[in-house]
């Protein structure tokens, strides 16, 4: 269980920093379609990090240490 619960938070947290340095990127590059784009990748890493604290909550329930 360990492992896996473990992969899982990994995966979660990896996917927060993928979208947060895609929003970097587009931000430096600019361009028409930048503004629109910049507001697209802040709602998917709002709704990441939700995602990845209910999956480290729900991985700390899981252990009982909470």
């Amino acid at each position: 269980m360990p492992s896996s619960s473990n992969l899982l938070v990994v995966v979660a947290v990896a996917a927060v920093i993928l979208v947060v340095v895609a929003g970097f990127i587009n931000m430096f590059r600019g361009g028409e379609g930048a503004p629109a784009r910049s507001q697209k990748l802040m709602r998917w890493r709002v709704g990441l990090q939700l995602l990845a604290l209910l999956i480290v909550l729900g991985v700390l329930y899981a252990r009982g240490r909470w």
